[in-house]
């Protein structure tokens, strides 16, 4: 199978890659971008900072600040408005996935009249403005990646949305930015990561590429994520993380992700549960489930996160991955559906209609174990409370 490989053609990694956004304009020959962020990061004083980058050389530039968490269709549109005001030649995202899946709507949207429905999978999006993004959290990837998913505001899905339009031009990765993220924030966007990698590794689509990225990116999520979390200060494990989502990124951007962002996508837009939150109260049981497909593959990620050692056998090394994942979701105090708070019988009544989205979205095709339509709904049961 040949591997189709996609990749941002400037990507600036490590302290103080923020700073260079406009020596990244001006080596791009963009000289009107369209600032998209949020009213924290606007609190915080980085937006300005981006701002004053841009005064002190001369940009003309506007700024969107309207995103929401999880972004939706409502606030994509509102952001147009603002893109269509002026002559922008370009999109910059200052922000987290929201943010950036954002702005990378935003882009490809601004020269397609239909409504944003009628783009999501198995449409692809393989045009539009050139986007810049430079990532605050350590998480989703959408850095690297030629994905975005958007919540329909009249529908309450979460769309998956693809295409060569949705991968940023440039992309800046500056840990120092993620010095500050609250601990909640740092564990759901690093499982989010993990589960990136985790599934790359062991999809029907993984190859050699991104193989090493997403081992790369697993083996630094499990050695550092507790540090991030209960050390925010610490700027060697705040370093890695962020290399790690982006590793992460590329990994699952050139390979798929698989049945846990397939189920997981639709308890994000019908309940509202934060994205790697939801990813991760699917990650041990469905991984379990999973196993039977790639034994191989899951023993050598055991493997890179030490949670398995050289010595044992697959079967072993699978037994302490399941065993490892639990014990990491406890300690980053993941909740289970029904210990965050939905409602035992809305989770039943919706168990059809997830099941649907997620097959519609085509990542569970991508799995190593296939799973029907009645698995799926089983496996909606299982994960509930456990």
């Amino acid at each position: 199978m040949t591997a189709n490989i996609n990749l941002p053609r400037i990507l600036r990694i490590g302290s103080g890659a923020s700073r260079n956004l406009t020596a990244v304009l001006t080596e791009l020959g963009l000289k009107k971008p369209l600032l998209v962020s949020d009213d924290f990061i606007v609190s915080l004083g980085w937006l300005g900072e981006l701002e004053t980058q841009l005064k002190d050389q001369g940009f003309s530039y506007n700024s969107f600040t309207g995103v929401v968490p999880d972004p939706t269709t409502d606030a994509i549109t509102e952001g147009l408005a603002v893109l269509h005001q002026d002559q922008h030649d370009c999109v910059v995202a200052l922000g987290g996935g929201s943010t950036i899946d954002t702005a990378k709507m935003m882009a490809v949207m601004a020269t397609r009249d239909q409504p944003l429905r009628n783009y999501k999978v198995p449409h692809t999006l393989d045009d539009g403005l050139p986007i810049i993004a430079i990532p605050t959290t350590a998480g989703t990837g959408s850095e690297a990646t030629r994905a975005a998913v958007v919540t329909d505001t009249e529908t309450h899905e979460k769309m998956l949305c693809m295409g060569l339009g949705l991968m940023p031009l440039a992309a800046l990765v500056d840990f120092e930015l993620t010095i500050t993220m609250p601990l909640r924030l740092t564990a759901d966007t690093g499982l989010d990561s993990l589960c990136h990698s985790l599934e790359a590794y062991v999809s029907r689509r993984a190859n050699s590429f991104a193989d090493t990225f997403a081992l790369a990116s697993m083996s630094a999520i499990a050695k550092h994520l507790r540090n991030a979390c209960n050390e925010p200060d610490n700027r060697v494990a705040r370093e890695a993380m962020m290399l790690a989502a982006t590793q992460g990124g590329i990994a699952f951007s050139n390979a798929s992700v698989t049945l846990i962002h397939g189920m997981s996508r639709p308890i994000g837009g019908l309940f509202h549960v934060p994205h790697g939150m939801s990813n991760a109260m699917l990650l041990p049981d469905i991984t379990a489930w999973s196993i039977i497909g790639a034994p191989a593959r899951y023993a050598t990620c055991a493997r890179a996160m030490q949670f398995a050692s050289a010595s044992d056998s697959d079967e072993q090394a699978n037994h302490k991955l399941i065993a490892g994942l639990r014990q990491l979701c406890s300690d980053l105090q993941v909740p289970t559906p029904a210990s965050y708070g939905i409602d035992q019988s809305q989770w039943q009544q919706a168990i059809p209609i997830m099941t649907q989205q997620a097959l519609d979205s085509g990542s569970p095709a991508n799995n190593p174990h296939i799973p029907s339509a009645e698995q799926i709904s089983a496996l909606y049961q299982t994960v509930w409370n456990n």
